[in-house]
Order: structure tokens, then sequence, then C-alpha cells
């Protein structure tokens, strides 16, 4: 992946030197997960807060818990525009330029403006309207404040604990995270976590697994548009795909020590999710991502 000297995003907010204060008083918000009991036990639990959020925006659904939008917080202010003073920030500002340019060709080949969304670098924890973000919460995206919140020190998490790394691969987290503004600005995010509140936690687990995969489809549809931007390689799309083999539900179940259990799946299987961003990559078409029309994932 060449992606030195190419465009960056000026949509990036760094706090990791600036924290970010969080007041409580309740969540009254979306409710995102559900409750229950978790069929992980706490190391299992432990291990899906820091590894199973690596993707998507609901990381409670394997461990029984619950997670809420926070409508209160207080975002650090910023101090004029951003500017980009390390090789990590630089990466990440690189990538998220080029979900810009892509996702405004999609949007304009379809009668529409693109909205960029933000990406909130953090280090350790700061604020978001969905709550206080946290390292171990790993990469997610916001809708009500439309940013993703990175804490970067996870990619190396993921590379250490399940050899799921590369600068690909960490390419792929920042583009699925992207796909779910994507999600958010064509009113399926809403629709789709307003359909979850109706229905029982096996069915919202469901529909949770198809928001999965249509990100990772879109994930794969970047990365179509991206290839010759950034001269990819076949070793670069197995990266990702090796990612998305390692962060499966099952996969993770599994390295957590505890049984599969399908119903409780909210992202996809290893293979479900290898199978829809290559379907993304394959097609360059947003179109072949409709997971919820999808009789088989």
């Amino acid at each position: 992946m060449e992606w030195r000297g190419k465009r960056t995003s000026s949509n990036i907010e760094d706090r990791r030197r600036s924290g970010g204060a969080f007041r409580g008083g309740g969540m009254p918000g979306i409710r995102i997960g559900r409750g229950g009991g978790s069929p992980l036990g706490v190391i299992g639990t432990i291990v899906v807060l820091l590894v199973g959020a690596y993707f998507g925006i609901d990381l409670t659904g394997l461990t029984g818990g619950g997670s809420s939008y926070s409508s209160q917080y207080d975002a650090p202010q910023s101090s004029g525009p951003n500017t980009i003073d390390d090789d990590q920030e630089a990466f990440v500002a690189t990538v998220l330029g080029q979900t810009e340019t892509v996702w405004t060709d999609i949007f304009a080949q379809q009668g529409q403006r693109y909205t960029p969304t933000t990406l909130v670098l953090y280090s350790a924890g700061t604020s978001s309207a969905c709550g206080m973000a946290q390292s171990a919460s790993g990469p997610f995206y916001c809708p009500p404040d439309r940013r993703v919140y990175l804490d970067t020190d996870f990619f190396h998490v993921m590379q250490q604990q399940l050899g799921a790394g590369g600068e690909f691969a960490n390419a792929y987290v920042i583009a699925h995270e992207v796909a779910h503004h994507v999600q958010n600005l064509t009113g399926t995010l809403g629709q789709v976590n307003a359909q979850r509140e109706r229905v029982s936690e096996r069915e919202s687990n469901a529909l949770s697994v198809r928001i999965e995969l249509q990100a990772d489809c879109y994930a794969g549809v970047w990365a179509n548009r991206s290839k010759d931007e950034f001269s990819l390689t076949d070793a670069d799309i197995r990266e990702a795909l090796n990612t998305a083999a390692r962060i499966g539900d099952d996969a993770l179940q599994r390295s957590a020590g505890g049984r599969v259990v399908p119903d409780s799946f909210t992202h996809g299987t290893s293979e479900q999710r290898q199978n829809w961003f290559f379907t993304g990559y394959r097609s360059g078409d947003p179109g072949q991502c409709d997971t919820f029309s999808a009789r088989s994932l």
C-alpha cells in the first residue's frame, strides 16, 4: 500500500494531547445493546470488548450488556485548523481523505451530496455523544455526532493479540467505520436501529449482523475504487481478509474460550465478513451490498 504523498483530509480532530470531558447524568438516547446473560464469561467478555469492537458501533451483543447513546457531552474545543504532526495521523488523514474522494463520487453519481465524517483521534479516553470513548472499546462510529472515534494504539493490540495487522488492515478498519457514516447518511442505520428496538434479542442481533456485513461490503467497494490511488496488491487484500477472519463472531467466541452461540452474533462469522468484503471489492458497486435483501449471508 503506497499512501505517502497523497491528499490528506482536513476532517481530523486530534485530541491525543488535549483529552476530553464527559458529563454524566444518565443515557437518555437511543439504546443499542440488549440485556441478558453473557455466553462468554468474564474473560471472554473482556476479550470481546477489546477485540470485538474492532469493527462496528455495537459491542455488547456478544457480552449481553447494554449500550446507550448520550445526548449530553462536553466536546473539547478546537484551537483551530488541525496540523498533521506525526506519521500515524498522516496515515489516518490520507485514508480518510480517500474515503471522502470515493464516497463523494458515488453519491454524486446518484445525484446526492456526500457530507464527510470527522475522525477523532484520542489517547486513553475522550467524550462523545455516544458516551465515553475508551481505548478498550476499540474504533467506533457515533451516529448522533457523526464522528468516528479512534485510538490508534488499538492497532497494536490487534496485531499483538490476534495477528491481524498491517497498513491496509488498518485502512480497512477506517473504511469500515466510515461505511457506518454512509449508512447513517442514507438513513439505513437509523431505520434498522429503530427496528431493532421493536423485535426480540435474537432478531435484533440478526439485524446488527446485516448492518455490519454491509459496512464490510462498503469497505470492499472503497478498496476497489482506491486500488490505483494506493497501488494496492494482492498482499494488501489478503491483509484485510485475514483481519475479517480474525474478528468474525465465531472466531472471537472461540478465542475467548467460550462456546460458539450463533444467536448472539452481532457482526457476522469470519466467512461472512470475508465474503461480503470481497463482494464489495470484486464489484466496486455499493448496489451489490444489499445485505438486507440477501436470503443467505
